[in-house]
Order: structure tokens, then C-alpha cells, then sequence
């Protein structure tokens, strides 16, 4: 009898419904399946490949609806923000089945004396990809999107935090056209995963965190396949002292508390120099009261359940931490005394780097406000972790911010925002942050690879 998954509600606690889920012997007949339908799929033209994403992008807006709400009953996500997530992917679809023909054209560098030059792209072949629940919609098709295009297979395996939705997102794509073994689910926990590293794979993509992508790094190295890991972050933004005050302070509170605070590029330290402190501090702490925490499928809440019960924990060492060497608590610092995962909206002031508040991912609604004198103490402090996701600057003065920007170690930088993404911008990183990218034209090209030809004519 197949295992099955129970899948919970984490704003209730309460169960969802149980799926069939996948063990090693059905990991490795479905990696079998789609090997073998593989150089089926590359063999359609692209054309083709691109009517079965444009099929898929028009069944998501059909059922945009009902996929908000599977994803908020799952995730916890508030309704609104579900829906902005399935309306963003519109873009990013767009945006990939415009990139792809360019990037995937066979080019001719060289034709002279009977020698002609060509590059041609492959695709990868088989792609493994162990997907996030944060934004399951976003980071699943940032992979799966130009890997299909580009004539790859895929190995999907949704978070079990987002079971239903990877599951929806197969179930479209299958009714596009996609043939069901060249976009094949795997639904369980980590030994699922770890089963799926075992397969015969040509890449490996993985977003979540440091921990789980350095084991999978370990895993997989000495196979000399293609590794991409989207791991954590702990985004800084220096607020300078000429900086529109207010304005700094609504943008930074929304960049980190929307979602919960669960997204890897959600501001999680924030430094504001001393001549403007007090006066952020005020406008940041009063703009965070207006949150409204509640019931996920209101249309008035902006924050909802955290995901993962176990992140309560990790908040709460946090807070813990944070008091005990003298951080000042401006509001929230607890969880909720109710059924499910809730933590409320907190904010602290006086900070510095002995806290890990400052210096783990938090991944919640949970911020760190600390006073500097100068810009060099902002970028230094800035540059003063193991990961470098993204970024931030406010300021009138785009000379300067580009000047403090080039000196901080991040993959994204922002200039009077934060907590953007955009697909026509590689997303990257440094340090623990992750390697490799997506998005962008280099985002497609990461699922092909070059073939050199060297043709003379007779």
C-alpha cells in the first residue's frame, strides 16, 4: 500500500487531506520515464513547446481563483498576496517565452575558407528540481518554465509544504500539453529528495536553505553534473541621512514583513544612521501597527500563518537572544496564543552583530533596527555576514548610492526599493547565499548546454 503525506493547514493546525506520496522505488521508475521521454520532448519544435507554455499560462489565469486559495490553505500566504504571486508568474512567462528563441538559436561565430563555426544549444537533459513552499509559484517557475522550453525533462519535487500546489501546477501543464513524463512529480519529505539525488540526473536545482543545500552539494559534486543551489539570506538596507524618512520606513516595513518576513530577499537588518534614528524608528514601529494579523483567506489581512511550525522556534531563540544583551522591543516578540502557526509582528531597536538576530536567517516577521554614524559603518556591517542575497540604499542621490552599493558583497542591490525581483535581472548570490542563478537570459541559458561544431565543406 502507498505511503501518503498528510497535509496541514498551518493557520488552523488542522489536516487537509492526505496524498499518495513517493518512495524510492517509484522515485527511480519515474526518473527512468522521464529519461526516455526526454529526447521526445527536445525533438518537438520549439515552436510547439512554446503553444504548450502559452496553453499553461492561460489555464493559470482560468483557474487563478482557486489556485490562490489552494495556496493560502496550505502556506498560510494571505489571499491577496497568493494572488499577486500567480499574477507575477504571468510576467515571468512572458518574459521566458520571449528570451528563448534567442537563446536558444543555433549560431554561426565563424564562416570563412569552407570552415564554418557554429554554437548550438542542448538542453541539460534531465532536470531534478527540489522546489520551495515560500513562494512555490515564483521559484518552481523559475526552473521548470525554461527548462521545458529548452527541451529538458523535469524531475519536480515540491515542497511537502506546497504539495497541493505542485500538484496543481502539474496538472496544468499536463492539460497544456506537456507530456506527463517529461513533467514528472514527486511528492514526499526529505527522503524523497534523497532518493532523487540518487537517480541519473543532468542537473540539480534547489532552492531552501544553507543547511540542506550544503548537504545536497555534498551529495552530488563528485558526479560533475550541473548544481544550482537558491539558498538564504540576511538582507541589509542602510538608510543615509538625507534619505525621504517616511518613505524609507513604509517601503522597509512592507520589505520586511510581507508574506511573514518568508522570502529569501526580505529586508532582515536595517541600518539607519544616527541623524535620522529615532524619527525611522517611529515612523517604521507605527506603519507595522497597521498590519492586520488574522485569517489567511480575509482579504484585509497582510499577515498570515508562518509555513513551518519549526521556525517559531527559531524566532523565539531570536527574541530571547535579542533581550538578553540589551535590544529594545518596540512591539510583538511572541507567538499567538492560538490553534496554528502565528507569530506576531516584531521590531527591535538598539541591536548590534553579538545578537543573531543580526546575523542568522530569521525567515519571519521579525526585523533589527541599529543606529550607525557613518557610511563606512553601514557598509561594513552590511558586509559583516556569510550570505550576500540583496542589498538596499536610500537616498535622493543615485551617485552615492551606487558608490556604497559597489562595495557591498549581494547579487541584487536596490536603489529606493527592496524586496524586488525581476526577470529580465539574474538572481544570484554570494557566499551562503547559494551558486548559479536563474532568471534573465543567463537563467535560461542555465539550462542548456553549448555544443561546439566545426563543419568544412568537401
Amino acid at each position: 500500500m502507498m505511503n501518503s503525506l498528510t497535509i496541514f493547514n498551518p493557520a488552523t493546525g488542522a489536516p487537509i487531506t492526505d496524498v499518495p506520496c513517493d518512495d524510492g522505488t517509484t522515485v527511480a521508475s519515474k526518473s527512468l520515464r522521464a529519461r526516455a521521454a526526454q529526447p521526445g520532448w527536445h525533438s518537438v519544435a520549439l515552436a510547439n513547446r512554446k503553444a504548450c507554455i502559452e496553453r499553461f499560462r492561460a489555464f493559470v489565469v482560468r483557474d487563478l481563483e482557486s489556485l490562490a486559495r489552494t495556496l493560502t490553505q496550505e502556506t498560510g500566504k494571505p489571499i491577496k498576496q497568493s494572488r499577486n504571486e500567480l499574477n507575477g508568474l504571468l510576467g515571468r512567462i512572458d518574459f521566458f517565452l520571449g528570451a528563448v528563441d534567442c537563446v536558444a538559436q543555433t549560431t554561426t561565430v565563424f564562416n570563412e575558407g569552407g570552415m564554418c563555426e557554429q554554437i548550438e544549444q542542448m538542453p541539460l537533459g534531465v532536470i531534478a528540481n527540489i522546489s520551495a513552499w515560500n513562494y512555490p509559484w515564483f521559484v518552481g517557475g523559475n526552473v521548470f518554465v525554461p527548462a521545458l522550453l529548452t527541451g529538458n525533462s523535469v524531475l519536480y519535487k515540491p515542497s511537502e509544504f506546497a504539495t497541493m500546489t505542485g500538484l496543481a501546477i502539474a496538472r496544468l501543464l499536463h492539460e497544456a500539453g506537456v507530456p506527463d513524463d517529461v513533467f514528472v512529480t514527486l511528492v514526499g519529505k526529505g527522503d524523497v529528495g534523497d532518493a532523487l539525488l540518487g537517480e541519473r540526473i543532468d542537473g540539480l536545482f534547489f532552492t531552501g536553505s544553507y543547511s540542506t543545500g550544503a548537504s545536497i552539494a555534498r551529495a552530488v559534486g563528485p558526479r560533475m553534473i550541473k548544481l544550482q543551489l537558491e539558498l538564504g539570506g540576511k538582507d541589509p538596507t542602510y538608510v543615509c541621512p538625507d534619505a525621504n524618512v517616511k518613505n524609507a520606513a513604509l517601503s522597509l516595513a512592507d520589505g520586511a514583513m510581507y508574506n511573514a518576513g518568508q522570502s529569501c530577499c526580505s529586508v532582515e537588518r536595517i541600518y539607519v544612521h544616527e541623524s535620522i534614528h529615532d524619527e525611522f524608528l517611529q515612523h517604521f514601529v507605527d506603519e507595522v501597527k497597521t498590519f492586520k494579523v488574522g485569517d489567511p483567506m480575509s482579504e484585509d489581512t497582510y499577515i498570515g500563518a508562518m509555513t513551518r511550525s519549526a521556525q517559531l522556534d527559531v524566532l523565539d531563540a531570536q527574541v530571547n537572544d535579542a533581550k538578553s544583551k540589551g535590544a529594545t522591543l518596540h512591539i510583538g516578540g511572541h507567538r499567538l496564543p492560538t490553534p496554528g502557526n502565528w507569530y506576531t509582528p516584531t521590531v527591535f531597536s538598539n541591536v548590534n552583530h553579538t545578537m543573531e538576530l543580526m546575523r542568522e536567517e530569521s525567515f519571519g516577521p521579525i526585523i533589527g533596527i541599529q543606529k550607525v554614524s557613518s557610511d563606512d559603518e553601514a557598509v561594513t556591517l552590511m558586509n559583516d555576514t556569510r550570505y550576500g542575497l540583496t542589498a538596499g540604499v536610500f537616498t535622493p542621490d543615485e551617485a552615492h548610492a551606487r558608490s556604497l552599493l559597489s562595495r557591498v558583497n549581494a547579487g541584487s542591490v536596490y536603489w529606493n526599493c527592496c524586496d524586488r525581483v525581476s526577470p529580465r535581472l539574474p538572481w544570484s548570490g554570494y557566499g551562503d547565499s547559494g551558486i548559479g542563478l536563474t532568471l534573465s537570459t543567463y537563467g535560461v541559458q542555465t539550462f542548456c548546454r553549448p555544443k561546439a561544431w566545426h563543419l568544412r565543406s568537401a
